[in-house]
């Protein structure tokens, strides 16, 4: 068959991303203080824009303005019907639910940002109260040692540890440093490595992790020689790995679950005591005569409105002057369109936290232990939504309530099965493993067995590593490391 140009027609289609979506996009993921530093760059380029002043005792519109007020508020009667959020100006929604990026749709357990009780710290006050790493352990480090001498070293070794808690000076320098044996300094490090965060005092990343199995009580043969391996896991080389740990596909893949479940810088956790403002987004109230009360914090929340007066100027100095012109119509279309787009911003925000709030009613009304299972397709569904679009409104966005302020994330919670049937949100189940691990008899620590065993008797069906899971997520040791503390604290 003999080759040759020749020249062909095809018709395809094709979703192409205008700057304009580009930009809807871009503003939902925004919180409100990113926002105010958007809108301070736009005030910049465009001439036709003027920050207005949100006004809380009217909401007539300022002269010159012909894009209404946004009132910003929503009413929630549980029971009785969905908050009013109604539908935005002309812009279209639904160009705003296509996945465009699948990873912001990806979401799983809760992102805790608030308290995991009634009686926990808000998150400024977590924050005020935060030590650093350095400061954290030597507070410990005194019920450890049980010679003045080994406590000297340890406190020593602390002083050492860098960020992420990892010594990086070998013991044979740290000896010398100090006049001791190498052997004083290998047990007073020891003793550091028995400190809270677990896995801080390592000297590699396999020192580490192997501390943390030994702490959740699971360095067995098997989970010593994957950790010894950890190049081979690197490098994808999972078939050989098994080999060496002579185990089956469901423990291996345990294993590495176990594994990845481990904080490979404990010490990052107390990196800095420099408090972190946190500025909410909505702001809930409960009403006189029932329901929720919400708006957005305007606080933080500039207006944008339409220069009509020095629009009118430019469009009498332009003249007959064409390009002029279109600039100037340009300057217009973008500043008309971006009140809109924050005006729908607002609203989706509205409309999102208004069924949060519907569907997670008890933990408004009694705390954590009444949180329900909640996804992000429960919510896109109900809003009629795309679940990235649900994903993009409660990415980096806070809630204030009476019971303190929580990243909108924190409401999406996986479930556990329970015997009412309905489910139970796995933060609920987090806070009552806290309690019966609180009201424990220190003659008498609860293994995880046994906390599966009470909690199967409330109606809570879980698996003893979901127990441990959830035990370790909220920086609870495992019952020989309690025993221990409790132990040296005189308990």
């Amino acid at each position: 068959m003999a080759l040759g140009p020749r020249l062909d027609l095809r018709q395809s289609q094709s979703l192409v991303m205008t700057p304009q979506l580009q930009q809807a996009i871009k503003l939902l993921a925004l919180s409100n203080l990113e926002i105010e530093t958007f809108i301070g760059q736009e005030l910049e380029n465009n001439p036709l824009l003027k920050a207005g002043e949100v006004s809380r005792e009217a909401d007539s519109n300022e002269p010159g303005d012909d894009i209404p007020r946004d009132e910003m508020t929503a009413d929630v009667l549980i029971g009785q019907g969905q908050g009013e959020a109604e539908a935005p100006t002309d812009l279209d929604v639904h160009a705003l639910d296509r996945d465009y990026d699948t990873g912001d749709a990806e979401w799983g357990s809760a992102h805790i940002s608030g308290g995991t009780g009634d009686d926990s710290l808000g998150i400024e006050e977590r924050n005020s109260a935060e030590l650093s790493l350095e400061e954290h352990l030597q507070q410990q480090i005194g019920a450890y040692c049980d010679d003045p001498k080994t406590e000297f070293i340890a406190r020593h070794i602390i002083g050492l540890l860098d960020d992420a808690g990892y010594l990086s000076f070998s013991l044979g320098e740290v000896a010398g440093d100090l006049g001791v044996t190498l052997a004083d300094a290998e047990e007073a490090l020891a003793r550091v490595q028995r400190l809270e965060p677990t896995g801080v005092g390592a000297r590699s990343l396999s020192e580490c992790l192997a501390i943390q199995a030994r702490e959740a009580d699971r360095y067995d043969p098997c989970m010593q020689r994957l950790i010894e391996n950890l190049d081979l896991l690197a490098r994808g080389e999972l078939p050989r790995l098994k080999r060496m740990c002579d185990v089956d596909d469901e423990d291996f893949a345990d294993m590495l679950s176990e594994l990845r479940s481990y904080d490979p810088k404990p010490g990052l956790a107390h990196g800095s005591s420099n408090a972190c403002a946190v500025v909410p987004d909505v702001l809930i109230s409960a009403k006189e005569a029932g329901g929720w009360d919400i708006k957005l914090n305007e606080d933080t929340l500039p207006r944008l409105i339409v220069n009509r007066g020095y629009m009118l100027e430019l469009q009498q100095g332009a003249g007959a002057n064409k390009d002029a012109e279109r600039w100037l119509n340009e300057k217009l279309a973008d500043a008309n369109w971006l009140i809109k787009a924050l005006d729908q911003r607002q609203k989706t925000i509205l409309k999102t936290a208004a069924e949060i709030v519907k569907r997670q009613e008890g933990f408004f009304l009694r705390g954590v232990s009444e949180l329900k299972p909640l996804t992000l397709k429960m919510v896109a569904d109900e809003i009629d939504m795309h679940e990235s679009t649900v994903s993009r409104v409660t990415s980096n966005k806070f809630l204030s309530c009476e019971r303190g302020t929580f990243e909108l994330k924190y409401f999406f919670t996986s479930g556990v099965a329970s015997s009412d049937g309905e489910g139970a949100s796995s933060e609920a189940v987090k806070a009552r493993i806290k309690a019966l691990i609180d009201a424990e008899d220190p003659k008498k620590i609860l293994s995880d067995d046994t906390l599966v065993t009470m909690l199967k008797a409330e109606g809570f069906d879980l698996a003893r590593r979901t127990v441990a899971k959830y035990r370790e997520a909220m920086g609870i040791g495992s019952s020989v490391q309690r025993r221990r503390q409790k132990k040296l604290a005189g308990l």
